[in-house]
This record gives structure tokens, sequence and C-alpha cells, in this order.
């Protein structure tokens, strides 16, 4: 059954992270999804190891580049902007990662191609954006975070930030960003048949996922505290440390649910003080020392009896092999070029009538190199030429 976005076909130029995973989800969900890197300055995530056992094939790539075909193409050869015009006539979105201008560089700049494909979704994804003091300037997820504000109230008050565990301005911003705004792009030309071009900006998205705390300081002038608040540590909503070095994580919120933690741990006395009672330090330091008296296994087995919302801190092994894992889908068996298999992170949506399809897992850069020329057209002679001299480096 063909995945909800069959009939896009998209023509990407991304590397690492966020692209690729955008590209992924897009693979997933039924777009035809062309991966063009170089030939000579390999992708990151396709040399950092580990391997699939017995291939050349990273576990990144395998990952990232799942239901795509790859070709390599060196764009600072001339020829390589009549390819891509040519792959232009089939392909109607693109994508790019590098630094601003520079595939005005190559001669594919959007002010360059638009008037030619004027139905063409160009994406561009940086860091900083095409515009403004920092377009140029390189960096990685934790200067994004940083610079949006956001870890100015993450951690501790004695310790301060520390790094997130997953990349929350690559993936959480720029991969769902892209694929946001180009889907939002294609409702538009649907409509009216134009094209356009989408600046995406990883630190643009994450300044919105301040949200209440930014909204509150502009319109209220509070400014945003670590442990400052309902949700950052600054109240009973917050992680508990086990009799075994284990965590469970409490956000009873709710007045219902507040009351039902207090006579699950043996302090209805506290329920007065709802979630955040004057005396703070004082009743969370209680309630920390009445969590450390059992093992996580025992208030698990209190808690599920108690509509409290506390759940254990599992570990990652745990969190895949649970019953919520195989109930939910969270993971998915997915086809190496050698016709073995690999578990990989499933698809999040839920589809009734048109559910994620995956193709192969991702493969070795260039694998569809003969076959993409061919369709487009050039002799096989040719495509040997282009292999002696470069444009495939």
């Amino acid at each position: 059954m063909a995945g909800p976005l069959e009939g896009l076909k998209i023509l990407d130029f991304t590397t690492l992270l966020p692209g690729p995973y955008a590209t992924m989800t897009l693979a997933d969900l039924g777009a035809d999804v062309l991966s063009v890197v170089s030939g000579s300055r390999p992708d990151l995530a396709a040399v950092t190891p580990p391997f699939i056992t017995g291939t050349a094939l990273s576990v990144a790539s395998a990952y990232l580049g799942r239901g795509k075909k790859s070709i390599t193409l060196n764009l600072k050869d001339s020829r390589a902007v009549q390819v891509v015009n040519r792959l232009l006539e089939e392909y109607d979105i693109l994508l790019e990662q590098f630094r601003p201008g520079v595939m005005a560089k190559f001669g594919l700049g959007f002010s360059q191609i638009q008037e030619k494909y004027p139905s063409l979704i160009y994406c561009s994804l940086t860091g900083y954006g095409q515009t403004g003091p920092l377009k140029d300037k390189a960096g990685h997820d934790i200067n994004y975070l940083s610079l949006a504000g956001l870890m100015s109230y993450a951690g501790r008050k004695d310790g301060g930030p520390v790094p997130m565990p997953m990349q929350i301005a690559d993936v959480a911003s720029g991969s769902n960003s892209t694929i946001i705004a180009i889907l939002a792009a294609v409702i538009h030309r649907q409509k009216t048949g134009q094209g356009q071009h989408l600046d995406i900006s990883m630190t643009d998205g994450v300044f919105a996922f301040n949200a209440l705390a930014a909204a509150v300081y502009m319109a209220a002038g509070e400014i945003p505290e670590r442990e400052g608040f309902i949700l950052n540590g600054g109240s009973l909503y917050d992680f508990y440390e086990t009799a075994d070095h284990q965590y469970m994580s409490f956000g009873g919120l709710e007045p219902q649910f507040f009351s039902a933690f207090c006579q699950a741990i043996g302090r209805p006395d506290l329920i007065a003080g709802w979630i955040m009672p004057p005396d703070l330090s004082r009743v969370k330091e209680e309630i920390r020392t009445v969590i450390r008296g059992k093992t996580r296994a025992q208030w698990e087995s209190i808690f599920d009896k108690v509509e409290a919302c506390v759940e254990p801190v599992v570990s990652l092994p745990e969190a895949i092999n649970s019953a919520l894992a195989r109930e939910r889908g969270w993971t998915v068996d997915v086809t190496l070029p050698d016709g073995a298999a690999v578990r990989q992170p499933a698809c999040p949506f839920k589809f009734s009538a048109t559910p994620p399809a995956y193709g192969n897992t991702g493969v070795t850069a260039g694998t569809h190199n003969r076959k993409v020329f061919l369709d487009l057209g050039y002799s096989e002679e040719e495509i040997d030429e282009f292999q002696k001299t470069g444009l495939f480096s």
C-alpha cells in the first residue's frame, strides 16, 4: 500500500543528521527521495562506527538512508549543474543543508533556478538561517540551544546546564520544522501551482520551543531560572531516586493526581500544599527520603494500582522491549541490501488508510549512480566517461 506522500519527489543534498532524518521520515511516508552526496568527501554519518556486521554500511547511514536512492556527484564540476537540471525535471522538491550561498556558487541557488522551475519547493536548512549576523558561522546542536536561551533555565541551580541526551535542535527543531514547512508548501502549491524558498533555521526553531517561558517573560517580565518554575524542578514535578539507585518520575500536576500520589507514599498530610508548597525545599527532601526507602520495582508495583502520573525512568533496552513498544510499533525490521534485516526505530505516525511503508535500509553512497543516470537518458558510454573523469567524485 502506498504511503500518504506517494508522488512527492525530493532531491536531498543533506548530510549528518537534521536533513537526512527529515527526508527519511518523508520517505517512510511514501515520498521518492534521491540522496545526492559527494563521492570524495563522505558524510560523517557514513564513516562513523559502529557498522552493520559483515558490511561497510554504518548503522547511522543504514538508518538515516532508509527508503532512499543514493548517487554521488561532484557539484564543483560544471557538468553537475546540467545533471541537477535534468533531475529537477522530475524532482519538484529540493532540500539542501549547506551554508548560505554555497548552492549559488554551484549555480544551483534558488534565484538561479526559480524561473525555470516555478513550482519548485526549495528548502534550505541551516543552523542560523539565510540572513542575520550568524548566517555564515559554524555551529552544532549545543550552540543553537545555548543561543536560543533555552539552556539558561535548563538543569539544576547548583550544577548548571547539562548536555541533552538527544539532538533537540537538529531533530526536534531542524528535521521536524523542515518536514512541516515542506508539507505546508506542498499544500500551497496544490492550490496555486507556485513553488517557493523555505528558510529553516535550527536556532529559530529552538527559540520557539521556549514557548510559555518566553511568552511569560515578554508579557510579564518574569525571567525563567533553573528550578524556578513548575516544570523545570521548581515544584514537586521531578525525578526521585529509589533505594536501588534507579529513578521514578512524578508528573501529577492536577490536584486529583497529586492527592493520589501523597496517599500512595503515605504522606496524606502533604495534599493541602499541592505540587508547589510554600516550603518546597523541605517537602521535596522529605519526599526524596520516602522514595529512597523502596526499590524501583516496589514503587512500580504500588503505582501500577494508582493513577498519579508516576512512571519509572527506564533504560533504552527496557523501552525497546516493553509491552508499550510492541503494541505501538516503536521498532521495525528493515531489509539490508544483502537481504538480511536490521531492527530500527519506526516511523511514529499511525494512519488508518495509508500506513508508513519501509523500503530497504540506507545504502552506500553512489549505489544508484548508473540506474539514475540511465533513467535520465544518459548512455552507458557517457556514464563510464563520467566515472573516469570525476563527475561522481
